[in-house]
């Protein structure tokens, strides 16, 4: 059964994915010394995520929105990430943005604080 619903739910994120894709729209325009800019703050940043996590696409949506080319790491099972979300950050949820900032390192992991923090940031 488990491998049922597993099967099901990776099928959705990828209708998902392909629906993401085909109605993404546009990216945020910025001169090339302000875009510059938002890479070099972003370097300091990661996303953690699951490819076809339906709120990790809603977050990687509003990155390409915003132009935001952050690095992502996949927290999928087997992979070094997830076991760095699960030290770092304490859960293993997505989507969550890892910030490091004057030293010190802030998780966060809800969608829609991840998105609205972005657009207040880079917008």
């Amino acid at each position: 059964m488990s491998f049922f619903i597993k099967l099901i739910r990776n099928f959705l994120g990828l209708i998902i994915v392909i629906i993401d894709f085909l109605t993404r729209g546009g990216k945020l325009k910025r001169s090339a010394e302000q875009q510059a800019k938002v890479e070099t703050e972003l370097a300091a940043m990661s996303l953690y995520q699951f490819y076809a996590c339906p709120f990790c696409i809603k977050t990687r949506r509003a990155l390409y929105k915003l132009n935001l080319p952050m690095q992502t790491r996949d927290a999928s099972a087997g992979s070094q990430f997830r076991d760095e979300l699960l030290s770092g950050g304490g859960a293993v949820k997505v989507p969550c943005l890892r910030i490091e900032q004057d030293g010190k390192i802030q998780w966060m992991y809800e969608s829609s604080e991840i998105i609205g923090f972005l657009q207040q940031r880079f917008s």
